[in-house]
């Protein structure tokens, strides 16, 4: 798999590993294999995780807010991601737990 198609603010899914099944929000393109992906809680943007393309599930959702802030060259906070993620029904807002 490639990353055509996969954009800044895409929503996915760890496939494998101890963060499996967890959302997570694109914050990096590094290349046809790779990118990097934060979720505002056990990833941070400070220091997103680089995960293999064919090691997530690519969503057809979008986080339109943070998107629009990596075009804009606005600086994404933690509470950003976690904010898109809530809105988008993805965690709950009680406890920051997936749904």
């Amino acid at each position: 798999m490639k990353s055509e198609g996969i954009v800044l603010g895409q929503i996915v899914h760890s496939k494998a590993g101890r963060d499996k099944e967890k959302c997570f929000i694109v914050v990096g393109i590094i290349d046809n294999e790779y990118v990097l992906i934060a979720d505002g809680d056990l990833r941070k943007i400070e220091k997103p995780k680089k995960k293999k393309i064919k090691h997530v599930i690519i969503r057809d959702l979008v986080a339109e807010d943070i998107k629009n802030k990596f075009e804009y060259n606005v600086k994404v906070s933690n509470s950003d991601l976690k904010n898109s993620l809530k809105q988008l029904g993805l965690i709950n807002g009680l406890n920051g737990k997936e749904v």
